[in-house]
């Protein structure tokens, strides 16, 4: 990593669901030592590159420092075995073990350093289980399109991608960001239209969230509806929402300027009192 560099890729090996694992990382302005750390957690299909530079930009507009990582099967994280099934609870598994391990092995003290995590979608869901699981652990969280529970909507649309994996392009497209895109697309696509998977809902969880939300949502999001994040308000009444008109599923991919000055105010203001 040279002087100038405001990047460096590295990787952890954790243990997590019950097996050895190796995370793909990425440190924004390491050298930012004293500044808050924002954590990205990226959706159902995501990786390190589909962030590409966003949060980059949102970290110099907070003054933060960044980690961004992939998830198991995803990225150039240890690829799932195709036998492999995610269980409906995986996301629990995520924020419970999976991301405690992560933070210790790349030593950070998230009770001392409490960490500001962004996530999208499932991340997003991620976060929101974190959040209600550590709650000394966490400066705060800002969620993107979270699920709190399945929807119709949610269930046609990832039926659909399907569909485009089997027949398109998709495919080509998602191996320029995973080592083993069948591994990172099947794990989602298998779980998600799982009908046992209709059942999950994290609502009983949101009421044990201390620290401060931020929730956003497109109003055109074709994966969900407005109420999974006023269902976070409901539970969690210090959450607040930014419903964005001519937005989809990922509000920092369509309304990237909004979702950057959203999340620096929203780290801006959890260093003040009151």
């Amino acid at each position: 990593m040279t002087a100038t560099a405001v990047a460096e890729t590295v990787f952890a090996d954790i243990r997590a669901r019950g097996r050895d694992m190796r995370l793909e990382c990425q440190w924004i302005e390491p050298r930012r030592r004293q500044a808050p750390l924002l954590v990205f957690l990226h959706e159902g299909l995501g990786s390190v590159s589909m962030w590409k530079d966003w949060p980059r930009r949102v970290c110099d507009a907070a003054g933060c420092r960044g980690l961004v990582y992939s998830r198991y099967g995803y990225g150039q994280s240890t690829a799932r075995p195709p036998q492999e099934k995610w269980p409906v609870d995986f996301m629990h598994h995520e924020a419970r073990e999976a991301l405690p391990a992560l933070f210790a092995a790349l030593g950070v003290d998230a009770k001392a350093d409490k960490p500001v995590l962004f996530g999208h979608s499932d991340g997003g869901s991620i976060a929101l289980l974190y959040a209600a699981m550590h709650p000394g652990a966490v400066a705060g969280i800002a969620v993107a399109a979270p699920h709190i529970f399945v929807e119709d909507v949610s269930v046609s649309n990832i039926e659909l991608a399907r569909r485009a994996y089997l027949e398109s392009d998709l495919r080509a497209r998602l191996g320029r960001h995973h080592a083993d895109p069948d591994s990172a697309f099947w794990g989602w696509n298998d779980i998600w239209l799982d009908p046992e998977f209709r059942r999950w809902n994290i609502e009983d969880h949101l009421s044990r969230i201390a620290c401060p939300v931020l929730a956003i949502q497109g109003v055109d999001d074709e994966y969900g509806t407005l109420e999974q994040i006023r269902g976070i308000r409901r539970r969690a009444p210090q959450a607040e929402l930014l419903e964005i008109p001519d937005c989809g599923h990922s509000p920092h991919k369509d309304q990237p300027d909004t979702v950057i000055q959203a999340v620096a105010d929203f780290v801006g203001a959890l260093d003040k009192p009151g």
